[in-house]
């Protein structure tokens, strides 16, 4: 009489595509209405069935039922209570995979698969951690092995993207003022006070440059009103004063004497002003256009500025 004992189905271990099966989200529901036994996960070939399915401890176990209905039925049986066949793998449909880190192991490159519905069991040579999974995903048939494909990708986080990840939050942490172990949350919380703190600031420059520039206006106005500078200079000095700043733009304007026409000293009848009229107290405050206007129209106010400026007289 054949002996029978258990065996290890599935486990949550890390396989050699480097992904994991949780147990726990495998459904085995249908197939215990279908308990098929395959010989390395081909249709066609069905060897037995799986007897005693169970769920427990994060694994799957079952007992192998030989029908022995055909040669290799029967050969599979010897060689399985022989021991040179002992190893099963399980063809599973992917429904859900996950890249929570709560779900990772060490070494995993891929997603773990949290969901999953269990659709045959195979006896194998190489078992499902070493090459002989069958995974179908979306209704495709995904053979794993020297030959076949890879449904699951590579993890966007893996071990070193992780590392990298909590080294640049560390980072962030202390620049933001906070402890190296602060969590997302707390930084999270920093850079939005850091953010609405920036936009206070760029308000209230905003706020600064509008009043600096309502200044320097007001002191370019008051000059063109004392007649220190003409209306065609407004905007030269206006550029001056954005760049030296209102109070260095006032001490310039406070050095300057209000500019006066030679008209303005001239009487309309072509008299003669009293010395020092209209503030030109020796002839180097006049106007270069304006002296030989002066000398021509007023000698006399010309020879008296002059004389101030050379200190004798002047032969017109």
């Amino acid at each position: 009489m054949s002996k029978t004992k258990r065996v290890r189905i599935s486990n949550e271990s890390l396989n050699s595509y480097g992904f994991r099966v949780l147990t726990s989200g495998m459904e085995v529901g249908q197939y215990r209405r279908n308990p098929v036994l395959l010989y390395m996960h081909e249709r066609g070939n069905v060897i037995g069935y799986v007897k005693d399915l169970k769920v427990e401890d994060n694994e799957i176990t079952g007992e192998l039922m030989f029908d022995e209905a055909t040669e290799l039925s029967q050969r599979c049986k010897k060689q399985w209570e022989f021991g040179s066949l002992k190893m099963v793998s399980v063809g599973i449909d992917i429904l859900e995979t996950s890249e929570d880190p709560k779900f990772l192991v060490e070494g995993q490159l891929r997603p773990t698969v949290t969901k999953s519905k269990l659709f045959e069991v195979s006896l194998v040579d190489v078992g499902a951690n070493d090459d002989a999974l069958v995974l179908q995903k979306d209704g495709q048939r995904i053979e794993l092995g020297k030959d076949g494909g890879m449904v699951l990708p590579l993890l966007h986080n893996n071990n070193n993207n992780q590392k990298e990840k909590e080294m640049n939050q560390e980072k962030l942490a202390l620049e933001l003022g906070l402890a190296k172990d602060a969590d997302e949350a707390a930084i999270s919380a920093a850079l939005a006070k850091l953010k609405t703190e920036c936009a206070e600031a760029e308000k209230l420059r905003a706020e600064c440059d509008t009043l600096r520039v309502a200044r320097i206006e007001t002191l370019v106005n008051g000059a063109v009103a004392e007649k220190k500078i003409g209306e065609d200079k407004k905007q030269h000095f206006m550029e001056l004063g954005k760049k030296i700043g209102a109070s260095d733009l006032k001490a310039t304007f406070d050095a300057m004497s209000p500019q006066v026409k030679l008209s303005n000293l001239i009487g309309h009848q072509g008299g003669e002003p009293n010395a020092g009229q209209g503030g030109y107290e020796k002839l180097s405050d006049v106007p270069t256009c304006e002296i030989e206007k002066l000398k021509k129209e007023s000698p006399a106010l010309y020879k008296q500025l002059y004389k101030k400026e050379y200190g004798f007289e002047c032969e017109i």
